[in-house]
């Protein structure tokens, strides 16, 4: 009797559900990640391929956007990031750091002479270690994607005013800090 019991639940289980055919398995679930384009001023969350949070008038560096950031240039770097850490109790309401400066833009400041060393080892071992590059190297650091806080909002809406992160509202980063994690992907361009 076990045999055919065992039998008969190896057959059941093999069979596919009705209405719901192997083809039609759902999808694992796709990861979060952001797009930032620096040019339309615009952040926007996928799921995937699917679009699921837009923010638009977002404000960016002061002197705008740049492939090679360096430290109190005001710019914000271009390329792709991780959130590395999130403070929930910022200046700015809620910081979403990245993992910058990134090994891509350690090496091409070091090639051009740009960065020191020390300053690459530096960033070179975190990268290699997945740990937080130092924010202190010739290319700063502690960028990301912020609220206002204290920030005008009336300059939020008219200007470019950060010293090289991404900005939003505060009810925007409120909403924006729920749909991400440590890890989730940003592309800025």
């Amino acid at each position: 009797m076990p045999t055919l019991i065992a039998g008969l639940l190896t057959v059941l289980l093999a069979m596919p559900l009705p209405g719901f055919a192997k083809e039609d398995a759902l999808p694992a679930t796709q990861p979060k990640w952001l797009l930032v384009d620096t040019t339309s001023q615009h952040l926007v969350v996928y799921q995937g391929e699917a679009e699921i949070a837009r923010y638009s008038s977002i404000a960016i560096g002061r002197n705008g956007a740049s492939q090679d950031r360096f430290r109190n240039d005001n710019t914000t770097p271009l390329g792709e990031f991780r959130i590395s850490w999130i403070n929930h109790d910022s200046q700015y309401h809620i910081f979403l750091g990245f993992d910058f400066p990134t090994f891509d833009h350690a090496s091409r400041a070091y090639a051009a002479g740009r960065l020191s060393l020390d300053d690459y080892l530096q960033i070179s071992d975190a990268a290699r270690l997945r740990r937080l590059p130092p924010q202190t190297t010739g290319l700063g650091g502690h960028i990301g994607i912020h609220g206002l806080g204290d920030a005008d909002p009336d300059i939020h809406r008219i200007a470019n005013w950060t010293r090289g992160c991404i900005a939003l509202t505060d009810d925007e980063i409120r909403e924006l800090a729920e749909l991400v994690t440590i890890g989730t992907r940003v592309i800025v361009r």
